[in-house]
């Protein structure tokens, strides 16, 4: 499959007709909402988690050296934290472009602090698409975000604001927490504290 969606993600029209969906962030958007949006709340899914497991050639990496993102992957029992923003139709354009290298619109059930759950839209990145990097230790995806930088910054950045937005929602990921770490130990940095 391209690294290209746009057009994949343009026929798949389950919400075009609703007034407002919610869309699932948990990734750059939960620290990064470059959109209107008419509500913003804490939100979780089930059965998934977050992996560095995307390449990134148009924001944090180019054509020849990609960064690596998050995508989702399926894993029974999981929980994957992030933030979810209710949007109107009219922004899906603009979010179709931004999740562009990869990513296709998927429908997916949703879960509120309060106990309340939605479906609604999620962008996950499969291994079937031209962009996928997949699995390495987490010490290896700290040194290839470590040496990656494109359009949108540096790829460290993109690891250290989702951490700290993570941190801010009170929530874990020992996966991102654990690159973190090793990037600390790579750049000098201190070590993040992980403690929520």
């Amino acid at each position: 499959m391209s690294p290209n969606t746009i057009a994949i993600n343009q026929r798949m029209d389950k919400f075009d007709s609703h007034a407002s969906v919610w869309l699932f962030g948990y990734g750059s958007l939960i620290f990064k909402a470059d959109f209107p949006f008419l509500e913003r709340r804490p939100a979780s899914i089930a059965n998934w988690a977050r992996r560095f497991w995307q390449g990134s050639h148009d924001h944090r990496g180019t054509e020849t050296a990609p960064g690596r993102v998050v995508t989702l992957v399926p894993e029974p029992g999981a929980v994957c934290h992030g933030m979810a923003y209710l949007v109107t139709p009219e922004e899906f354009a603009h979010l179709d472009h931004r999740e562009k290298n990869g990513y296709l619109r998927l429908a997916i059930d949703m879960r509120f602090e309060d106990g309340t759950s939605v479906e609604g839209l999620v962008y996950i990145a499969t291994h079937e698409n031209a962009a996928y990097l997949g699995p390495a230790t987490e010490r290896e995806i700290a040194r290839h975000i470590a040496g990656a930088a494109g359009p949108s910054g540096p790829n460290s950045e993109y690891l250290l604001e989702l951490a700290q937005a993570l941190r801010d929602l009170g929530k874990t990921d020992p996966h991102v927490f654990e690159i973190e770490r090793h990037l600390a130990e790579l750049t000098g940095a201190l070590p993040p504290v992980t403690a929520c």
